[in-house]
């Protein structure tokens, strides 16, 4: 196969085998055709008004001041004397628009959705909005408008400030809720003189949302520790304090109004959120008005064993804590419209005050809604299933259905409203279950079909390195040709029979892929058997206890890979190990000073993974101090390389430039940070610098020499200079160092030739990336050369984990992008980050590229052996998301997984981008025009 083709043909599959684990484990749990259910009894309220206090977590709210006092008097007056409280337990991504959707349609974030980021509507949904008559909402323009479109009619209002407004670096983002009363009492004012609309604020089943960002803002802004965050929260209870009478007032007191106080999502003490950590997950919930239990006072202690009712001297109030998806039957059964039809909240009875029956009746309306998910779930994998083949869920049959909503609706006839409650309830829990069971149907054949897939390709690029890349006595193999087509012929009919069988089932058009694929894959597998056979010819040659013990290592240091997913203390280790190679194996008595300055690199390196990824305060000297570093390693070695190569003036011109912009660069974050303290905003100079920095960091090295050496300094001082701007503590030291060591690596590979015996080395100092390569010179593999792969792959995964945990979303400061921009924009900001993680990668792809060269092997060959090591990674991960039962250990194992993948395939094409940033020259002639040498 040529290359190009391969190249083609891997990158398929790769990305047939990353989007695999969408089908399997991201699909969309949502669906349609069920019919609204609602209680047929008066509700006790005919209006609700939702407050959405955006990124508040509990503790703030419910801690009191040291002196006793709260810092939100009147929703402490509320829990203690007029409402229902307790924490309502977000799920992950704990993001906003997943929290709202949880909180207003009451189903959790959409799996499916994952790679939709902000889209308003990423799938369609219906919401306790869409049930209502009428609905007003206030806030910001990222999550109204998603409720607004995705409701049926025009009964949702939405009233929103510029997106602009938006800014990190205000003066006073608190403004942004000051704005949302304002607006709500201009309404009730103006309906004062508006009949029409007077008249539509008087109808039952009107909904009121008020979207509170401003404690989100200044959370990210100044941390929730801040005064900005505290006063802001103080803010906001004054705010409900004087928009209740209003409301009350206008509605002439009629007592039926009632009140949900909620957050979407909490946030970490770094100022971050998206994660797990219990400070992300723990948000605030305050019920009161029509239809809501009044403070229940408790004298035995309560069942919590978190301890947070002492801490908040709670512990004489009921506390009723929820999950967040429970807020939506709760609002719905409150005011009386249907419950949203794709809710898997269950309606927590405790805090409705009303007549029993009323309580058992919503609980009634609540099982059957989830209960129609189940058999429209269950239909539609019937059908989908061939007879002989479907399993039904054994727990909740058609006859167990009938037989407990019949038994059910007994109970509440003979007025057992509790024994009805519970009997609903264990329906609930069944359905739930069903619907689990019905969605992850067909993960067990599919991943299978992947496994097959994946061990047959993985085996393939084994088989190609044996044949094309390995030292091997090689035999002809006469017969291969006829029984190719044989294989040939049944690989046809297997894949005919998986075809028509798909067809039968009315499979998705992705189930061919999955399942066609191992079958190509397998019958290139046997078309290259011939060099397994040649192998095992070849064994009586070969060192068999070094080709054991290398086999070992790398099994060992792949295993190793693996935890360090799990645990960056491991990368830590790795390097000391690493550290020992030079002395191991003799190098360092041929090359002293190389392999010092490799073992010291490995050892500086190896503090990166021990730092906290997360909770560290900004530390801008660190910023300055890693420019600095980055200045005297680039002198050194830019002093050092003139005695073994002259530089033209123009590249002596062009590195001092780049080194005067790496100066400017430390500073920038100082300065920037420094204005948004005195809150003076975002200075335009520095912000012209950042992006300008950014759009020449790949282009400026375009215009050095293409000298291997002088080249990476080029590389090294751009990409650093984005880095710098970028970072806000010890994360700028990694660069530097990392630099440091892959010159290293490139120094004492040389050594390692040396000790090899390979003839022809090219020395360093000579080497030129746009040279034609002599193919005479291109080496076979060799045992080292597996040594060589595998220190690229860890150097990856260390450059990957060094200074943040990739795998989580709330590692990474949102304060890194502020000398950027500051107004929200999660696309731009995501990117930004993402720049900033690839920025290692890109230091590393680089000096492998060079060491390709250097050690005279095509880019082909070492390449391969890469993809070995990461496919293998990645099919570890694979099993262990088999292996786990809780979402939050299938959802770890599976973003490791696209994490591996996403660098397989990144790779890929960055190895493409790697050796046109390495060999390729711009020259800038007399003329305006640049051309291509």
């Amino acid at each position: 196969m040529r290359v190009i083709t391969f190249f083609i043909v891997g990158l398929t599959v790769h990305v047939v085998f990353f989007l695999s684990i969408f089908d399997i484990y991201f699909t969309s749990p949502l669906v349609h055709g069920m019919t609204p259910q609602s209680t047929q009894m008066n509700p006790p309220a005919s209006r609700l008004v939702l407050v959405v206090a955006d990124g508040l977590r509990a503790d703030s709210l419910f801690t009191l001041l040291p002196n006793g006092s709260s810092r939100t008097p009147y929703l402490r007056r509320v829990i203690e004397e007029n409402g229902t409280w307790g924490v309502s337990h977000t799920r992950v991504p704990t993001e906003s628009r997943p929290g709202h959707v949880a909180l207003i349609a009451g189903f959790y974030e959409d799996v499916s959705a994952v790679a939709k980021g902000w889209k308003e509507n990423p799938v369609e949904f219906d919401s306790v909005f869409n049930e209502s008559r009428h609905t007003w909402c206030w806030g910001s323009p990222d999550i109204l408008p998603m409720f607004a479109k995705g409701a049926s009619g025009d009964h949702v209002y939405t009233h929103t400030y510029p997106a602009v407004e938006e800014d990190f670096a205000s003066t006073d983002a608190s403004r942004l809720d000051s704005w949302v009363f304002t607006q709500v009492k201009s309404l009730f004012e103006s309906a004062k003189s508006n009949s029409t609309l007077k008249a539509s604020l008087l109808m039952d089943k009107n909904i009121f949302f008020l979207h509170l960002l401003g404690i989100d803002t200044n959370g990210h802004a100044h941390r929730p520790m801040s005064e900005e965050y505290l006063n802001n929260i103080g803010l906001v209870d004054k705010g409900i304090a004087e928009l209740v009478p209003v409301m009350e007032e206008f509605f002439g007191h009629d007592g039926r109004t009632a009140y949900v106080f909620t957050s979407d999502h909490g946030m970490t003490n770094w100022g971050s959120h998206g994660a797990g950590h219990p400070s992300e997950t723990l948000t605030p919930l305050v019920v009161w008005g029509a239809g809501v239990n009044v403070a229940q006072r408790v004298t035995e202690p309560q069942s919590y064993e978190d301890h947070f009712l002492q801490e908040w001297k709670l512990e004489h109030i009921r506390r009723v804590d929820v999950n967040q998806a429970d807020i939506a039957p709760l609002m719905a059964s409150l005011v009386g419209v249907p419950i949203p039809v794709n809710s898997v909240g269950v309606l927590p009875i405790l805090y409705l005050n009303n007549s029993g029956q009323f309580k058992a009746e919503s609980m009634y309306t609540n099982a059957i809604q989830v209960l129609e998910q189940f058999k429209i779930k269950m239909t539609q994998k019937k059908e989908t299933t061939l007879s002989f083949f479907f399993t039904p869920f054994k727990q909740l049959t058609e006859s167990k259905q009938a037989e407990i909503t019949h038994k059910a609706r007994i109970l509440i006839q003979l007025e057992k409203y509790n024994e009805a409650i519970s009997l609903c309830q264990s329906l609930i829990s069944l359905s739930l279950e069903g619907l689990l069971y019905y969605h992850t149907y067909d993960r067990f054949f599919l991943g299978c079909s992947v496994v097959l897939g994946f061990v047959g390709w993985t085996s393939y690029v084994i088989l190609v390195i044996l044949k094309t890349h390995a030292s091997l006595n090689r035999h002809p193999h006469f017969s291969k040709q006829r029984s190719s087509r044989t294989v040939a012929k049944l690989c046809m009919c297997v894949a005919v029979m998986i075809t028509a069988f798909l067809l039968i089932q009315r499979s998705p058009v992705t189930y061919y892929i999955y399942c066609l694929l191992p079958v190509p894959v397998w019958f290139f597998v046997y078309k290259e058997s011939g060099a397994l056979k040649d192998l095992v010819r070849s064994i009586p040659s070969l060192p068999l206890w070094k080709c054991l013990g290398y086999f070992v290592l790398v099994t060992f240091g792949i295993e190793l890979l693996v935890v360090s997913f799990f645990n960056r203390a491991v990368l830590t280790v790795g390097l000391g190990v690493l550290s020992l190679w030079p002395i191991l194996t003799g190098l360092f008595t041929k090359a002293k000073f190389r392999s010092l300055s490799w073992f010291l690199g490995c050892l500086c390196l190896s503090a990166f993974p021990l730092m906290p990824v997360v909770g560290r305060e900004p530390n801008l000297h660190l910023v300055t101090g890693g420019g600095l570093l980055t200045l005297f390693s680039s002198a050194c070695f830019f002093w050092s390389s003139r005695q073994r190569t002259p530089l033209q003036f123009r590249d002596g011109r062009q590195f001092f430039a780049q080194m005067l912009l790496v100066a400017v660069c430390a500073c920038v974050p100082t300065f920037t940070h420094s204005s948004l303290q005195q809150k003076r905003g975002l200075p335009l100079l520095n912000q012209i610098i950042s992006w300008s920095t950014l759009g020449s960091s790949i282009c400026v090295p375009l215009l050095s020499s293409s000298r291997l050496f002088h080249r990476l300094l080029s590389i090294f001082l751009s990409l650093t200079s984005t880095y710098l701007l970028l970072s806000t503590g010890s994360e700028a030291l990694f660069p530097p160092v990392l630099s440091w060591l892959m010159f290293a690596w490139i120094n004492i590979e040389q050594e390692a030739l040396l000790a090899q015996g390979v003839s022809g080395r090219l020395e360093l100092s000579t080497i030129d990336f746009s040279a034609n390569i002599d193919i005479s010179k291109i080496r076979q593999l060799k045992l080292d050369d597996i040594r060589r792969s595998y220190f690229f792959v860890f150097f990856i995964i260390t450059a990957f984990f060094g200074t943040g945990n990739i795998a989580s979303i709330n590692s990474f400061d949102p304060a890194s992008v502020y000398c950027f921009l500051t107004v929200f924009n999660p696309f731009i900001m995501g990117g930004l980050m993402m720049w900033k993680v690839i920025i290692p990668f890109i230091i590393v792809m680089c000096t492998f590229e060079s060491i390709q060269v250097a050690t005279q092997l095509s880019s082909r060959s070492l390449f391969l052996i890469v993809l070995v090591i990461s496919d293998v990674m990645a099919l570890h991960f694979f099993f262990m998301v088999q292996d786990y039962g809780s979402w939050l250990d299938i959802g770890t194992s599976i973003s490791h997984y696209v994490i591996v993948m996403s660098m397989t395939i990144f790779l890929m094409l960055l190895s493409v981008v790697t050796h046109i940033l390495t060999s390729k020259r711009l020259t800038l002639c007399a003329s305006p025009k640049m051309h291509f040498p």
